[in-house]
């Protein structure tokens, strides 16, 4: 367990549009009173400016939804970390499973992207999960330890500025979702191995992402090693956000 608030990040994805996001963002803003925890919307890097806009002076953080391994040059539709930055983006996911899964980013790619990030002054939120076959055949440990291993490798002493998502591939966008138990077993994990290799590991937020919805906030969040969630379709819909950050706030 990190010793600072609980952080709740909503991932949009490929949603959203102008009108929306304008609407969607205002119904967040408007029922923020009482939450105590930390919050964040990643957003699709052609909303950044608008998102910039809508958020300024909120306590709602910025994100995006990836970066680039290069930090500039002839890399078309890239986005480097220094453009996160002129819109004030404070976090950003690298690693997620759909980037590995549809775009074969590697650990050591996603581990770049981390450091890419943090060099620019950015939180990367590194994505680490086991596909239904690995926890089929019993490789969940191995498989989150490694994908994690690679970051720790190439970030060393920045790693406690970094925040980890465990997000288990067959419970992302599916409907099913890790168990509590489950979920709190594999962060336990992750945190061991913080520990073992970082100084301040306990600054770590390790948030859960995957499936995490209104309905099963609570008993999630309420785990030991789970210091927040990485929220895909739950987050494009105010009132279920609202939720689960007031059940992030207890």
């Amino acid at each position: 367990m990190t010793m600072v608030a609980k952080l709740m990040v909503g991932n949009w994805k490929m949603h959203g549009s102008l009108t929306t996001n304008a609407s969607l963002v205002s119904d967040i803003l408007s029922g923020l009173g009482g939450v105590s925890c930390r919050a964040a919307v990643c957003v699709p890097a052609a909303y950044l400016a608008q998102a910039h806009n809508l958020l300024a002076g909120s306590a709602l953080a910025l994100g995006a939804q990836d970066v680039s391994a290069h930090e500039s040059g002839a890399y078309t539709g890239e986005v480097s970390a220094d453009m996160l930055r002129d819109f004030a983006v404070r976090f950003v996911i690298v690693g997620h499973s759909e980037r590995r899964q549809y775009h074969g980013e590697t650990d050591a790619v996603v581990a770049t992207k981390a450091q890419r990030a943090l060099a620019a002054g950015i939180t990367p939120i590194v994505c680490v999960g086991e596909s239904l076959a690995e926890r089929e055949a019993g490789q969940t440990e191995a498989v989150v330890k490694r994908q994690l291993a690679a970051v720790i490798h190439a970030n060393g002493h920045c790693i406690s500025e970094i925040v980890v998502a465990y997000e288990p591939v067959w419970a992302i966008g599916t409907g099913l979702t890790a168990t509590p138990e489950q979920a709190q077993a594999v962060h336990a994990v992750l945190r061991a191995q913080l520990q073992a290799g970082t100084a301040h590991a306990d600054r770590v937020s390790i948030l859960y992402g995957g499936s995490m919805n209104a309905a099963n906030a609570a008993s999630l969040l309420a785990q030991p090693d789970v210091d927040g969630g990485l929220i895909g379709g739950a987050s494009l819909n105010a009132p279920d956000f609202l939720s689960m950050l007031k059940a992030a706030s207890r």
